[in-house]
């Protein structure tokens, strides 16, 4: 079956440009990417998304822990979070093939709530990100929503049917006690999920744990500890690369200079931005922007 998913996705891309690249599909959430040679590390925001590797190899850096999944395994991302990801298996002759859907976490608890033996949470320890292998059941799931790009009457009426299957094998599978605690409302993942999604719509304004903490329901301590075992960054960290990134959107894509970016996404200083940037991309502010300027980077969502 993994040929047959490799040859759809081929033929998808093929037909709609070519090349490699990113390719949203009509499909809400649901993309494809192709790269025929190893790439750098690329800064962008992963959505709680099912990313699967269907050729070559990618590795993806969440804060301090570092992914690498390979053809036929799927990394699996349960809260919104920064990361830098990058192909090392790659070449002309066979290229790294890719796709993400993103998770519906409302699909996800309808699902939850059927079933008549629902996966238990495990601890609430742990990353909020892990590799899983790309089984049958799901393999086939990603064929019939690659049959149905052929014929979008069909996407209203099917998409949701397709989703809700994806769902159950994923509560069922190998993870499923991790997978539940993103559609679990009490749950401490969902609760830190909340905050990050506070933290992501005011990044520009500074960090108040316990602002974040009281929107979690937690005590500051509890939830800068488990914020960090979901991302493996700390709440200043991760609005730290919010604002980088989005900084270098503005640079890149707008053509705003350094000075003004860094005012925008909330930094006080010019000489800290600068610094802290030419640490996160490895290179300064405005020479980064010159060289990236013909492929904009940021905030944005991309296969991972």
């Amino acid at each position: 079956m993994s040929n047959e998913i490799k040859t759809a996705l081929t033929q998808y891309m093929d037909s709609h440009g070519g090349g490699d690249g990113l390719y949203a599909t009509a499909l809400p959430g649901f993309y494809l990417m192709r790269s025929s040679t190893l790439t750098m590390p690329k800064p962008a925001i992963y959505k709680p998304a099912l990313c699967i590797i269907v050729d070559g190899a990618k590795q993806i850096m969440f804060g301090e822990r570092l992914f690498t999944y390979s053809a036929m395994q799927s990394l699996v991302i349960s809260v919104e979070m920064p990361a830098f990801g990058q192909v090392i298996e790659a070449s002309p002759e066979r290229p790294m093939i890719a796709l993400t859907l993103e998770l519906d976490v409302t699909i996800l608890r309808e699902v939850l709530e059927a079933m008549e033996a629902p996966p238990k949470p495990s601890g609430d320890g742990g990353p909020g990100v892990f590799v899983q292998n790309f089984g049958t059941e799901l393999q086939d799931c990603i064929l019939r929503l690659m049959r149905m790009l052929g014929t979008p009457k069909s996407i209203p009426i099917l998409r949701q049917s397709i989703l809700r299957e994806i769902s159950f094998w994923l509560l069922s599978g190998e993870n499923g006690s991790e997978i539940c605690k993103l559609a679990l409302p009490g749950s401490r993942t969902r609760r830190v999920a909340d905050a990050i999604h506070i933290l992501r719509d005011n990044f520009t304004a500074p960090v108040r744990v316990e602002q974040l903490a009281a929107a979690a329901r937690m005590s500051p301590s509890s939830f800068h500890q488990h914020f960090k075992m979901l991302t493996s960054m700390s709440p200043l960290q991760y609005q730290k690369q919010l604002r980088l990134l989005e900084a270098r959107r503005l640079m890149v894509a707008d053509g705003i200079n350094a000075a003004n970016a860094a005012y925008q996404v909330g930094y006080e200083s010019a000489s800290q931005f600068s610094r802290e940037y030419s640490r996160m991309f490895g290179t300064p502010p405005k020479k980064d922007a010159q060289e990236h300027r013909a492929q904009p980077a940021g905030i944005a969502t991309e296969v991972a």
